[in-house]
Order: structure tokens, then sequence, then C-alpha cells
């Protein structure tokens, strides 16, 4: 099964350590823990992750982000069917801390992933199937 996460949290991947410029070790902190959120329920196979500025009107995130922002999307695998939902995802990922003030167009009202809050929705997910 295939997913698409799309958040306008900066979830660079950098591959930063710490010791390393604290703006890319920082991206880097944020793109683990997307992994580990989704690494709570299953293995994943990461197949890509980019960044775009663009309208983001349509794509699901809540009224607060309108007009041209930079967001990111993150394809993965999953091996197993249906060992991954998208109410699963939703779940998981909801109150999640992140880091902000990186590189995003738009100002987080908290600092943490929303799903489902119908002003700052700020991750959203689509299964694309096999």
């Amino acid at each position: 099964m295939r997913f698409i996460l799309t958040t306008v949290v900066d979830i660079t991947q950098t591959n930063a350590r710490r010791g390393d410029d604290k703006h890319l070790h920082n991206q880097q902190a944020n793109y683990h823990t997307m992994i580990q959120t989704i690494g709570l329920r299953v293995n994943i196979e990461p197949l890509s992750c980019q960044s775009e500025v663009a309208d983001v009107k349509g794509l699901g995130f809540g009224d607060t982000f309108k007009g041209k922002q930079r967001y990111w999307e993150f394809t993965f695998d999953v091996e197993a069917e249906d060992a991954l939902t998208l109410d699963m995802l939703v779940t998981d990922f909801d109150l999640v801390p992140v880091i902000t003030n990186l590189d995003e167009t738009t100002t987080l009202g908290t600092k943490v992933f929303r799903t489902n809050h119908p002003n700052d929705t700020n991750i959203v997910f689509k299964m694309l199937g096999e």
C-alpha cells in the first residue's frame, strides 16, 4: 500500500546530526518524528520527500492555511496490506510535537501536528493503494 503525507511543517530530510548546523538538525528532527510516529504501527519504505511552494487550496489543510505556502509531500510504502489506515495516521499524528520556525512559509498556531482541527489542520494523508 502506498501513502502520501502532506504537511506545512518542515520535514526536510537533511541527515544532519547533533553538532551540525542547528537549523538542519531541527529539520532532520521533524523528519525523524514523522518516521517514528508512522513506525509506531508499521515499518515503511520511504520513497520520496519533496517540498513545493504552491496554492494549498484543496489539499485538505485547515482554514488558517491559504494561498501560496511551502508544503512537503512524503510518499511511502507499507508492505502488509491493511496494516495501516488513514484513520490510524490521523489518530497517531494528532498533537505530536514539532519544531517550527524552519523553512515554513506560514506560522503555526501550536507547535504540533494537527490532523482534525477545522482551522489548524497542518498535515493530511492519502492512500494510493498498490
